[in-house]
């Protein structure tokens, strides 16, 4: 049996962000009803050299909607990652999630030996075909900065667990 691409990638990222979203409205209720600044989660990270939690679901939603976009061979969507708090980011998920549910899986599907360049960054050029960018690269980037969106939540005592992360399935 095989699995398409546009299975292997818009449903996920789809079931993610809506995770995140569930888990970002529990930490603002919770910051509201205890009197904790927002500022106080958003701008929480495990370590001092990580991004913090409004940075990690800005890259989130990043990996989600490029990912989407170059398999479907379309332009990326720039977004200004201007979000300061709690609505700001779920205004940034709603654009996320909107952009990627306007894409069909016909646009996805066959499209595994597609080449795909990245520049991240750097004059180095770093070249994949569709299906092992976004197995080897997109997804785990992507799951990486959901999980650490998730546990910085959970390590600054929001009572959440495997079933949040998860979210529907």
């Amino acid at each position: 049996m095989t699995i398409s691409l546009y299975a292997a990638s818009v449903p996920v990222f789809k079931q993610m962000l809506n995770s995140v979203s569930d888990v970002l409205k529990k930490t603002d209720e919770y910051a509201t009803a205890k009197g904790i600044a927002p500022e106080a989660y958003l701008q929480a990270r495990l370590f001092p050299d990580m991004f913090p939690l409004l940075r990690q679901v800005q890259v989130a939603c990043d990996f989600s909607r490029g990912v989407s976009a170059r398999l479907a061979g379309l332009e990326v969507p720039k977004f200004d990652d201007s979000e300061k708090s709690f609505a700001d980011l779920q205004a940034l998920i709603s654009k996320t999630l909107a952009f990627i549910d306007g894409i069909a899986a016909e646009q996805i599907d066959g499209q595994e030996a597609r080449e795909i360049v990245l520049r991240p960054g750097t004059p180095k050029e770093k070249k994949f075909n569709g299906q092992a960018y976004l197995l080897s690269f997109g997804l785990p980037q992507f799951f990486f900065h959901v999980t650490t969106t998730y546990a910085i939540l959970r390590h600054n005592g929001i009572e959440i667990g495997k079933r949040d992360y998860m979210g529907a399935y």
